[in-house]
């Protein structure tokens, strides 16, 4: 796997263009799924990834408001194949039995 740095600390891209948080196996897009998602701030996204620090964070959310449009497009894209698989799951034999209990 090849890294390339970035302009940004912290901020490192993958050989398929994939931005990471250096040190982590964290992607740039899931903190910001969880800031679009939860309306979460640089702060309370500390607090749910107590392992990074804040220069990890906003490094990332700079990455992202000046990527904002090509990352924006690649969380659609993803969205995109999270429907398309959930679509082709089927129910598990535990969730059919559950459904079919009778509740007391």
């Amino acid at each position: 796997m090849i890294n390339k740095s970035t302009a940004y600390k912290h901020i490192y891209l993958q050989k398929s263009g994939q931005a990471y948080i250096e040190g982590t196996r964290t992607k740039v897009t899931e903190l910001i799924v969880e800031k679009l998602a939860y309306g979460w701030d640089a702060e309370a996204l500390s607090l749910q990834h107590d392992y990074l620090t804040l220069g990890q964070i906003y490094s990332a959310l700079a990455f992202y408001y000046d990527h904002q449009k090509e990352m924006d497009e690649s969380i659609q894209q993803d969205l995109k194949v999270f429907d398309r698989m959930a679509k082709n799951v089927k129910e598990s034999p535990l969730v059919t039995k559950l459904k079919s209990a009778k509740t007391w």
